[in-house]
């Protein structure tokens, strides 16, 4: 099984850390390749930043259906491009925000989700929203941290988070924690120890669904609205996407 993790931002140590985190938790039989566009934002901290990601996004789809990969997953929290990149392929797609909410559902009756900046809050709030979530979570936080910070200064990130993920077990009644950003694929395991609650990383959670998922032979419909997106000419410098 070929799972092909899209991290939509162009910063490759992120690519590299949360294609680590995919590979520990992958089945023996799985195997993970993390790319990343080659042009846009490094990181994705906006909803014009998910605008322009998406291209990205649906160009590495497109290269994946060349090389027959079996599962995609994209690797931020806002699921940028997540409904178009479903029309482009057969296969399935799971954004990380969806899929930890799936998850966090299973092991708690509540949950909160901890991201990094607060203007993000409402970008996670609104997919709550439209995925049928929002009743099971008690609130969206922010450890106020630039998603890059993750890079630059994981030490003083991780103090951030764990900080923020204590306030919400202690104020929020919740039973669990989703962590809303994928750059934070490689602190699950030391926020979970330092909090004492279970902590849903999406990450993780995306691969052992997109797994699932292909075993059982199941994969994106082509009825309806995630059919392939009909042939059509696309003019100047995405000419290249015409059919």
């Amino acid at each position: 099984m070929h799972i092909r993790l899209i991290n939509p931002n162009t910063t490759a140590s992120m690519t590299g850390k949360i294609g680590a985190a995919a590979a520990r938790v992958a089945g023996a039989g799985t195997r993970i390749s993390a790319t990343n566009p080659e042009a846009g934002p490094v990181s994705v901290e906006s909803h014009f930043d998910e605008a322009i990601s998406a291209v990205g996004v649906l160009e590495e789809i497109r290269r994946g259906e060349r090389e027959g990969c079996d599962a995609y997953i994209i690797a931020c929290f806002g699921d940028p491009g997540l409904l178009a990149a479903r029309e482009l392929t057969r296969a399935p797609v799971l954004g990380i925000a969806e899929a930890a909410f799936h998850l966090a559902t299973l092991i708690a009756t509540r949950f909160s989700v901890v991201t990094t900046l607060g203007r993000t809050c409402i970008i996670a709030e609104h997919l709550l929203q439209n995925y049928g979530f929002a009743h099971h979570c008690r609130r969206v936080r922010a450890a106020e941290i630039p998603v890059l910070e993750l890079e630059d200064d994981g030490a003083c990130a991780l103090g951030r988070i764990i900080d923020e993920c204590r306030r919400a077990r202690d104020e929020d009644g919740i039973g669990a924690i989703v962590l809303g950003c994928g750059g934070m694929a490689d602190l699950t395991a030391e926020i979970r120890d330092a909090v004492g609650l279970p902590i849903v990383e999406g990450v993780t959670a995306a691969v052992k669904l997109a797994e699932s998922l292909v075993s059982l032979g199941l994969g994106t419909s082509k009825y309806g609205d995630l059919a392939f997106p009909r042939p059509k000419r696309f003019t100047g410098r995405f000419d290249y996407l015409g059919n």
